[in-house]
C-alpha cells in the first residue's frame, strides 16, 4: 500500500519522537502522541509551549527535523492535497483575508474544498449572525472569529484543528456557539484537537488532555484518568514535625506542626498506605481542577 492510500483504520494522528528547532531555540522536544479518532483532544501549556508549532507540523506548515508526523496515516508535508482537505483549522490570527465580503470569502474558501456543504455554510452563517454583504475588515474581532470557524466547519472535516478558538469570542458564544459545535463534531464521529490557555474551557470539553512544558509532553492522558491520578491530601500526624515527611508521588507540600499537606500523583492506594505507615490520619481529600493539576505539574517539570 502507498503512503497516498493510507488506510483509514488506526489512529488520526500519530507523532513519533519529533524535534523542532528555530535558531538556537528548541520548540519541540523527542514529542510523541497518538491521538485517536473521535472526541475532543486538549492541548495545553502555557504561551511559547510549543502547542502552535505542534499544531503546523500537523497542517505540514513545519517538517519533522527529525522523527515522525502522520495525519490520516499519511505524511502531510509530502501529501498535502490529500491530508489538508480532510482538516478544517482555524488559526488563532483567524487569517480571513480582510478585504472580502462574508459571502465571498465563504465563496471563495469553498472552492478549495470538494465536500463543502453550502446548506450547512448557511445554517452556521445564520447561527453566527453574520452578514454576507459586510466587509471583513469592517467586522469585529468576535466576528471575524465567527467567519474563520464558520469556514473551518462547513466542509464537515474528518480532523478539527483550533488554535486558541476562544481568541475574540465573548463569553455567551464560547459557552453556547463553540462548545455546542465542537462536541456535535465529535460526536459524529470526527476528531477535535484545540489548544487553548482557558484551563476551565478545556476540562469541560476534552476527552483526553495533552501538556506541553517547554517544548516537552510532560501529560498525556484521559481527562478522568487525570482527575483520578492527581490528588491533594491533608494529613494529621501524631506529633508535631519540623519538616513534612517524604511520600511517595508528592508534587509539592505545606503545613507545619501535625497537619501537612500534599499534592500527590499516583495511585490512590499508595498514599492511604503511606498514612498507615506513617501513623497518619488523613482529615481532608480535595479533587484538583485541571488548572491546578496543570499548575503543579509545570512547577515541578
Amino acid at each position: 500500500m502507498t503512503e497516498t492510500m493510507a488506510s483509514a483504520d488506526g489512529p488520526i494522528v500519530e507523532i513519533r519522537n519529533l524535534n523542532r528547532t528555530f535558531s538556537d531555540k528548541e520548540a519541540l522536544h523527542d514529542v510523541s502522541l497518538v491521538i485517536p479518532r473521535g472526541g475532543v483532544f486538549g492541548l495545553i501549556g502555557a504561551n511559547g509551549a510549543g502547542k502552535t508549532t505542534l499544531i503546523k507540523h500537523l497542517l505540514g506548515a513545519h517538517y519533522a527535523q527529525s522523527g515522525s508526523v502522520r495525519v490520516f496515516g499519511l505524511d502531510p508535508v509530502k501529501n498535502p492535497v490529500e491530508v489538508l482537505g480532510r482538516i478544517g483549522y482555524m488559526s488563532e490570527d483567524r487569517d480571513v483575508p480582510p478585504w472580502l465580503r462574508v459571502a465571498e470569502v465563504i465563496r471563495y474558501t469553498r472552492a478549495f474544498f470538494p465536500k463543502w456543504d453550502d446548506g450547512y455554510a448557511e445554517e452556521l452563517r445564520e447561527l453566527f449572525e453574520l452578514d454576507p454583504k459586510q466587509r471583513v475588515s469592517n467586522l469585529s474581532r468576535g466576528q471575524t472569529a465567527r467567519v474563520a470557524l464558520l469556514l473551518a466547519l462547513a466542509h464537515r472535516p474528518e480532523l478539527l484543528l483550533l488554535d486558541e478558538p476562544s481568541s475574540g469570542l465573548d463569553p455567551v458564544v464560547r459557552r453556547d456557539i463553540l462548545t455546542a459545535i465542537v462536541r456535535t463534531v465529535a460526536d459524529e464521529g470526527r476528531t477535535v484537537i484545540f489548544s487553548s490557555h482557558l484551563l476551565d474551557e478545556v476540562e469541560r470539553l476534552a476527552d483526553r488532555v495533552a501538556m506541553i512544558h517547554r517544548g516537552r509532553v510532560v501529560i498525556n492522558d484521559r481527562l478522568e484518568a487525570l482527575h483520578d491520578s492527581f490528588h491533594r491530601v491533608t494529613f494529621r500526624f501524631g506529633t508535631e514535625l519540623a519538616t513534612a515527611p517524604e511520600i511517595a508521588g508528592a508534587i509539592d507540600h505545606q503545613g507545619r506542626g501535625q497537619l501537612w499537606t500534599y499534592t500527590l500523583q499516583g495511585d490512590r492506594e499508595r498514599f492511604l498506605a503511606a498514612a498507615e505507615s506513617l501513623n497518619a490520619e488523613i482529615v481532608q481529600e480535595t479533587p484538583l481542577s485541571l488548572e491546578e493539576i496543570f499548575v503543579s505539574t509545570a512547577a515541578a517539570a
